[in-house]
């Protein structure tokens, strides 16, 4: 189980910034599709250079021109790039096929998805690296989270690695490992935190435990 560290609302410097504080206990960080927009793929590729150490995930959110897309993100070094799973599957194909050529991964973000159980296992079977239930920041103002979305798709997935995102805070995250995702992925949680190093270790600590109950 890993812990990705979502950032949205900042530009590269103040990322920089928050990664330096809380590099030892994340494993990935996920460069926001709002900085992506603001800022280019120079966002990611400052970022990779910066902590080479880390995996940095590209939130491209690519919905079409997935293969083009996955390989500009791949030539920016990320590890990781989203596609959303309401494209269609010629898209993610196109994504997962330039991703093998270029030894990255895809993940695919269910956001938007009406119908996430059968879209999860048709994902399954596109071979597609992760597969992320994600609550977004206009549905989480509403009181919504993806807990009960990330057990319907560990369910039916065989293959893919499991994510989440979406809202998870320190006092829900014993919530989520009981699910067992392979990858958690936290935003404000961390970085909204007054003591991000603090917040960050912590949540390493009880990913490591849950990973190894």
């Amino acid at each position: 189980m890993k812990l990705q560290l979502a950032l949205d609302l900042v530009n590269i410097p103040e990322a920089k910034e928050l990664v330096k504080e809380v590099e030892d206990h994340i494993d990935v960080v996920e460069i926001g599709t709002p900085i992506i927009k603001i800022e280019g793929l120079k966002a990611v590729r400052e970022m990779k250079e910066a902590f080479p150490n880390l995996e940095v995930l590209a939130d491209l959110k690519t919905m079409d021109a997935a293969a083009y897309e996955v390989q500009k993100a791949s030539e920016a070094n990320a590890d990781i790039v989203t596609v959303l799973g309401a494209a269609e599957d010629e898209s993610i194909k196109g994504a997962v096929e330039e991703a093998r050529n270029q030894g990255k991964e895809v993940l695919v973000d269910l956001i938007a998805v009406k119908d996430i159980e059968t879209r999860a296992k048709e994902l399954d079977e596109l071979d597609v690296d992760y597969i992320c239930v994600h609550t977004g920041y206009d549905l989480q103002a509403v009181g919504k989270n993806s807990f009960e979305d990330l057990q319907t798709i560990k369910n039916v997935v065989k293959n893919a690695k499991t994510a989440i995102a979406g809202g998870i805070k320190l006092d829900q995250l014993e919530e989520v490992i009981k699910v067992q995702p392979d990858l958690v992925i936290v935003g404000g949680g961390i970085a909204g935190q007054e003591d991000k190093k603090a917040v960050a270790a912590k949540m390493q600590e009880m990913i490591r435990q849950g990973s190894t109950a």
